[in-house]
């Protein structure tokens, strides 16, 4: 396999300058923050544990600054991109910067939520840097969707990752922290701070790692029936479980 370029990674200047030619603007109803430094996204890469034979799905790739740093590392990427302008020059980007793995890059434009299905051999780990304001209901959707995926590393804002692997008995233990540990032991795999963003987020991040169970938990109820009993169980903290399920089981 040929070596990738060396300084095929993004910096800042290298961002702002895709950024400027394509007139991107990011915006917060998107929750686009792109990542600027190429030291992070190898960082995200070697936590994500991202083998030469992963084949990788990665949602909200941008500018790319992530994806690069995938080419690099796994045998293929498929990117989930829903902005028209930032889908229509992604592909440009891998084979002007890594034109020896471009053929190993697939692009899907549309909504995450939306996605069913994904071109080439099915997916074995998502890594992914999700926009704040949808985070939690594209991994769900995608650790449903695709149960090949293995293993998962994200990188949310920080207050999601505490609840993503918050423990029973935690202030934060919600509906985020059950679903997630659903299909996944879950847990907190680092921090990243505000300055290898641009823009510079109001929040810090955090990274979650997720490795899919062997084995889903022992129950006799469906997937659904549970998330339906632990939506209604967290929907009023306030309430006893008894009241708080009354709605959703009846009153005894």
């Amino acid at each position: 396999m040929t070596s990738p370029t060396p300084d095929a990674l993004l910096g800042p200047a290298d961002v702002r300058e895709l950024a400027a030619a394509l007139g991107v603007r990011p915006t917060k109803q998107r929750g686009q923050n792109f990542v600027i430094d190429a030291n992070t996204v190898r960082r995200i890469v070697r936590t994500a544990e991202v083998r030469p034979d992963d084949v990788v799905v990665e949602v909200g790739p941008g500018l790319g600054s992530l994806t690069l740093a995938l080419l690099e590392a796994a045998d293929r990427v498929t990117a989930v991109e829903i902005d028209d302008v930032l889908a229509g020059a992604l592909p440009a980007t891998v084979a002007a910067r890594m034109p020896e793995r471009a053929e190993r890059f697939a692009l899907v434009h549309s909504d995450a939520m939306h996605v069913t299905e994904l071109p080439g051999p099915a997916p074995t780990a998502l890594v992914a840097n999700l926009p704040y304001n949808v985070a939690v209901p594209v991994l769900l959707h995608m650790l449903e969707t695709f149960p090949s995926i293995e293993r998962t590393l994200v990188m949310v804002q920080s207050e999601v990752a505490d609840r993503l692997a918050a423990a029973p008995g935690s202030k934060v233990y919600g509906v985020p922290s059950v679903k997630a540990n659903w299909y996944a032991e879950v847990k907190r795999a680092g921090a990243i701070g505000r300055t290898v963003f641009w823009p510079a987020p109001n929040v810090d991040s955090g990274l979650v790692s997720l490795v899919r169970r062997a084995e889903p938990l022992k129950t006799t109820a469906t997937r659904r029936e549970v998330f339906a009993v632990v939506d209604a169980a967290f929907a009023q903290r306030r309430k006893t479980l008894r009241a708080a399920l009354a709605g959703w089981a009846g009153s005894a």
